[in-house]
């Protein structure tokens, strides 16, 4: 199963019973009435919020840990030499 077919797998059920929820058609358990209602029409930008916060973290983090690979460096500076030369091979200044 594809990352993308669990994930609509995962996230179609989700908005349902979201959706469900916020027009009290399904009762929100452990909590009233009164602060779900305050909580459920928020939620997707607490969620927006927090994906977007744990994307730039992973994506930091990468930067920070990049010269802990010293091969992937290495292989890195290999492909943008490649990459230049090819552009010079082609008439292109890159420098």
């Amino acid at each position: 199963m594809s990352k993308g077919t669990q994930f609509v797998t995962l996230a179609i059920p989700s908005i349902i019973l979201y959706l469900l929820a916020l027009v009290h058609i399904l009762p929100v358990p452990l909590i009233s009435q009164e602060i779900a209602d305050q909580i459920l029409p928020v939620l997707p930008f607490w969620l927006l919020v927090t994906f977007g916060s744990y994307s730039l973290s992973s994506l930091g983090l990468g930067l920070v840990r990049f010269h802990d690979t010293p091969e992937a460096y290495e292989s890195l500076l290999r492909e943008i030499s490649q990459a230049k030369d090819e552009l010079r091979d082609h008439g292109v200044s890159v420098d």
